[in-house]
């Protein structure tokens, strides 16, 4: 039911196509689904007998206000010769009534019409993957284990949005990167700049990346003051890599543009804190 390249858009214009009670559906939710940004898909039952064959699926889809929205699958053969049907359901108790519902296809004479006993009258054996995620009864309520299935669900569709993203690799350019970092290192203004144990192993660069990592602009003191993170990242001859961190801002006590560098992205985001906090 997951395809790991199909988008939750393409995902649901799937499922509201196929569904022969789409229009049934409120607008309201339609509307909310629109801004579906990730979405699980599971079987809760099956049920095959030598006449019916009916399946459940839950659909949940983690929405852009970061709630969560699930749509009810009914799936079974009771078309014209068998034919597979498909209907949707906001929710579980309208997706079990219809399924109670559900008569078996005829058979060969298409006289079979025997209806399907309601879901708290059914032979365990025959639906028990069914009967055990909800207490008996239409209007019972849901079983624990259930309620647990709901929020893993609801926790992987979070951590798609929260993990965080695999970093692209680098491409670097060989253009004088030994003196690009020379230079970077000559217009550092802060006393703490990296020292000659930084700088020798640097003149082996033969390419290097620029990389802003942070930018914005605010108030310090009552005047405007911007800061701007760039990574300078170079590879060395012997194939290894090392970064220098520039920090560019206004905040000086004259107003005046000051480049500060340093060795690690950690003390040069301290740099900047600092700076915004003094002027």
């Amino acid at each position: 039911m997951n395809d790991p390249y199909e988008t939750s858009e393409t995902h649901l214009e799937r499922l509201l196509g196929r569904a022969l009670n789409s229009f049934d559906l409120p607008d309201a939710v339609i509307e909310r689904l629109d801004s579906a940004l990730a979405h699980a898909s599971s079987m809760r039952s099956s049920h095959h007998s030598a006449g019916l064959h009916r399946e459940t699926y839950r659909h949940t889809y983690l929405l852009a206000d970061s709630t969560a929205l699930t749509l009810w699958e009914l799936v079974h053969n009771t078309g014209r010769d068998g034919a597979e049907q498909h209907e949707l359901y906001t929710d579980e108790h309208e997706v079990r009534l219809a399924a109670s519902r559900l008569r078996r296809p005829g058979g060969a004479g298409g006289t079979d019409k025997a209806a399907v006993p309601p879901f708290d009258h059914l032979d365990p054996t025959a639906d028990s993957l069914f009967e055990s995620r909800f207490e008996p009864g239409l209007g019972g309520s849901l079983d624990p284990s259930f309620e647990s299935d709901l929020a893993a669900d609801l926790e992987l569709l979070s951590g798609l949005l929260t993990a965080p993203q695999t970093p692209l690799p680098r491409v670097y350019h060989p253009d004088n990167s030994a003196d690009h970092a020379r230079r970077v290192l000559r217009r550092a203004e802060n006393i703490d700049r990296p020292g000659e144990e930084i700088a020798r192993p640097l003149r082996a660069a033969f390419a290097h990346q620029i990389t802003q990592v942070f930018g914005r602009h605010g108030h310090v003191e009552g005047k405007d003051a911007g800061f701007t993170l760039y990574e300078h990242a170079f590879l060395l001859l012997d194939g290894t890599e090392t970064s220098l961190w520039e920090v560019e801002h206004t905040a000086s006590p004259d107003g005046r543009h000051m480049c500060e560098v340093y060795a690690a992205q950690s003390a040069a985001r301290e740099a900047m804190e600092l700076r915004a906090r003094v002027r």
